[in-house]
């Protein structure tokens, strides 16, 4: 059959529509299918292997500078993997670009989101994210995945989730994994932070795992701190408990829409009742409780202009600067956490030790507090 003949087959509608062709195959055995470059002059016809590809350059701390500076996302993503890197030989080098971008840091509205599984952060995120963006902002999402116990990995599915925020050109989406840190946010999120701050994001949304009471320490990191809520999921009541109802700057309603919006309306007017009760420590302001519905945008420029209020409510009466300054201090306790435990597990005693002592407990032949007791001699040796 000859090149570009139609086989015998083809149905009796054999018109344009129906383009099934046969084409010739590669006659050469050794060709992979792939395309090749060919070679002129006598070797015409025969397929010549493209050659190899050079070597991208490594990339110096300037580079990753220069880049995060003139608000390259293309940079500023590789820097964040950088930054995110747990390998001793990027360590040096992440802290270079850090320290050398830091000066263009800290001008943005940095605001944490939370709430439970199911309450509807990343679709909330998506709509007040737009809605920034479209009023000239340039906001940056640092969206926190769970990482598995059992396998490791995380579904960093949050630029699927936010489709409309993640094509505007004033937004930035970066998943990243939680990595197994408690406070429902990532080990490097502080850094990453920074880093979008110096390349001129002026609000920084983090949205951490959604695990509970337990998300606290993102507290530590952001000028303000949203709570989502569900009405008629139980959440009412349970949120007068001390936890994470009490570290709120203002807490959302979400879904206030349809046939829900009078169990928003009460879970509103329930909340603004528990907020009354609570003691809030925050000089010129007492938390807010809104609703808002991300279907049909609704509530949307309520939220962000109660965070407007907030913002100004701390710079007139100095606490905005001083929450800042007192999370810095934090930042450090906890690099000097980790790093002690990180210390403290390579250490060559320990890790000697360790497997045999790890036994004894297991069985039940040695207490804990003993075990820990034989651990700290072995690392002070």
């Amino acid at each position: 059959m000859s090149k570009g003949e139609r086989p015998d087959w083809v149905p009796d509608a054999n018109n344009e529509a129906f383009t099934t062709y046969v084409m010739p195959g590669v006659s050469d055995p050794h060709h992979d299918g792939l395309p090749r470059v060919e070679t002129p002059g006598p070797a015409e016809g025969v397929f010549a292997p493209v050659a190899p590809a050079t070597p991208a350059r490594k990339l110096a701390a300037q580079d990753y500078i220069d880049g995060i500076l003139s608000g390259n996302r293309t940079m500023l993503a590789r820097a964040i993997t950088l930054i995110e890197s747990n390998s001793d030989r990027h360590l040096d080098l992440a802290q270079e670009v850090l320290a050398g971008v830091m000066h263009k840091s800290g001008n943005s509205i940095r605001l944490g989101i939370t709430g439970v599984p199911g309450v509807g952060k990343s679709t909330f995120i998506e709509s007040f994210g737009t809605y920034l963006c479209d009023e000239n902002n340039r906001v940056a999402v640092l969206a926190v995945d769970p990482t598995s116990s059992l396998s490791g990995g995380s579904i960093l599915g949050d630029k699927t989730r936010m489709e409309q925020l993640s094509r505007h050109p004033n937004s930035f989406i970066r998943p990243s994994p939680s990595g197994g840190a408690l406070g429902g946010v990532a080990r490097k999120s502080r850094e990453t932070m920074l880093l979008c701050e110096a390349a001129g994001y002026d609000i920084i949304l983090i949205e951490t795992v959604g695990v509970g009471q337990s998300e606290t320490l993102v507290h530590s990191m952001v000028d303000c701190f949203v709570v989502l809520m569900l009405a008629g999921a139980g959440d009412e009541l349970q949120g007068i408990k001390k936890g994470i109802i009490e570290l709120a700057d203002l807490l959302v309603i979400t879904k206030a829409d349809g046939d829900n919006v009078a169990r928003a309306q009460r879970a509103q007017a329930e909340l603004a009742q528990v907020v009354r009760m609570l003691n809030c420590p925050t000089e010129g302001w007492r938390p807010k409780v809104l609703l808002s519905s991300s279907v049909e945008n609704k509530g949307i420029t309520d939220v962000w202009a109660t965070i407007h209020d907030y913002i100004n409510a701390g710079k007139q009466h100095h606490w905005l600067k001083e929450k800042r300054q007192q999370q810095n201090v934090d930042w450090l306790r906890a690099l000097v956490d980790e790093a002690l435990k990180q210390s403290f597990r390579q250490n060559p005693g320990v890790e000697k030790i360790l497997p045999q002592i790890a036994a004894q407990v297991k069985e039940g032949k040695l207490p804990q507090m003993l075990a820990l007791k034989q651990l700290m001699e072995a690392y002070r040796a």
